[in-house]
């Protein structure tokens, strides 16, 4: 069965629609039929389904949810199969133009015109976007060559242009320090990689493989301070940051270059749930949700990194494979699982998700770390769980799976999440 832009006949009412045709998108899909829902759809505003996956042709994808190495195009081929066999319909080079609070959903395409459907639950897998120059107000001119590395990840794998010859990258994301490595092996001389944080910002293994093994000089607590240049970029100047993360200017210096590529981090897509009028989590950006990955509205489910950034594709999928079971379930009419534990982030944590747990289901809880622990790392959910891992850093999400055995008497209760050095502890 081909993906076509258009399902044969559009119904007007569906059990469950996802929004988004991600990683996330796919799993919460094919997630929903399992669970017995009958009429799925999958709406992407992109041509093809994939989402981001289809321009990341570096390997890495899959080792959890398929036990095997792929790149992005063939993880997204991987899920895909799966919905195609689940016969979900999919409707891509659509926007979502509005949905009300009775989930009543409107729809746009260039084939379809515009058109409304009714849902009994709504997925919302709608993915990141990065930040922008913008964000961090870097000073200077505004000439062409300053991008997104994502832009430029587009560009050079799915469009076959360069952005330029002589490059710089600021910020330490996964998204730039693989496209460090790409532009080197296209030929473009990339002059280094300035992090503002005295800690690279993407997973370890990209720091080794795509920096190190190819000689690229990673410079911490170093910013870029201006930019110069009419037309194009030609020089920008960086400097080294003090404790507080202030610019030192007196020790500033100029780096000729064309092109500057920004991986300062990625923003959850939140229009949507601001359209619904979600409660929002101001640590991450994106929907407070339950351990089912249902938002403050009945019905709407949440999951990928709309809700949270996530490390890797295949956490994506199991989290939107919870997510996509619960709509399923909710169309269905079938029991929610009660909340009742409440988690918070405590020391050294930056934010939690889930924000509730059920004592009646297992679930997993996602946490990061504000500061990194390079030694002995004891994990606290309150009273009722405690592990000892070797490190923690924040660039690598941290996860802890929770029965409902490990809650047994915490009901009502909320549990704080904790990250302390053991020494710390046992002194």
């Amino acid at each position: 069965m081909p993906i076509t832009s258009q399902p044969r006949h559009l119904l007007s009412r569906y059990d469950v629609t996802v929004v988004g045709a991600g990683p996330a998108g796919l799993s919460a899909a094919v997630a929903a039929r399992e669970q017995g829902a009958e009429r799925i759809l999958m709406v992407d505003r992109d041509p093809e389904p994939g989402g981001i996956l289809l321009q990341c042709i570096h390997s890495g994808f899959g080792l959890h949810e398929f036990k095997q190495d792929v790149t992005g195009p063939e993880y997204a081929h991987l899920a895909l199969e799966r919905v195609i066999e689940q016969d979900v319909d999919v409707l891509t080079n659509t926007y979502v133009t509005d949905v009300t609070r009775d989930l009543r959903v409107k729809l746009m395409s260039p084939e379809a015109g515009i058109s409304t459907l009714d849902t009994g639950s709504l997925v919302i897998a709608t993915g990141a976007r990065e930040r922008t120059r913008a964000a961090i107000k870097i000073p200077g001119e505004r000439p062409a060559g300053v991008m997104t590395a994502g832009l430029a990840q587009k560009m050079v794998n799915l469009h076959g242009y360069l952005p330029g010859r002589r490059a710089v990258i600021l910020g330490s994301g996964d998204i730039g320090l693989i496209m460090a490595r790409r532009l080197t092996l296209e030929g473009v001389q990339v002059l280094g990689v300035f992090e503002l944080l005295p800690f690279a910002s993407g997973l370890g293994r990209n720091v080794v493989q795509c920096l190190q093994d190819f000689d690229i000089p990673l410079h911490l607590s170093t910013t870029v301070v201006d930019i110069h240049g009419h037309q194009r970029v030609e020089r920008i100047a960086v400097a080294p940051v003090d404790d507080d993360l202030v610019p030192q200017l007196d020790k500033s210096w100029d780096i000729e270059c064309d092109t500057l590529l920004l991986s300062i981090g990625l923003i959850p897509d939140a229009e949507l749930a601001r359209q619904l009028q979600l409660n929002l989590d101001p640590r991450t950006g994106g929907p407070v949700v339950t351990s089912t990955m249902e938002t403050s509205l009945p019905g709407v489910f949440a999951a990928g990194n709309n809700l949270h950034i996530n490390d890797l594709a295949d956490w994506v999928s199991q989290e939107a494979r919870a997510a996509g079971a619960a709509a399923g379930d909710v169309a269905l009419g079938r029991h929610r699982a009660r909340q009742d534990v409440t988690v918070t982030p405590g020391r050294n944590v930056a934010y939690v998700v889930p924000h509730t747990l059920s004592t009646e289901r297992s679930q997993t809880v996602s946490f990061r770390v504000k500061q990194p622990i390079y030694g002995d790392t004891m994990l606290h959910l309150g009273d009722a769980h405690k592990r000892k891992v070797r490190a923690v850093v924040p660039p690598e999400m941290v996860t802890m799976k929770v029965s409902p055995k490990l809650l047994d008497g915490f009901a009502g209760d909320t549990l704080r999440v904790d990250a302390i050095p053991v020494e710390e502890e046992e002194s």
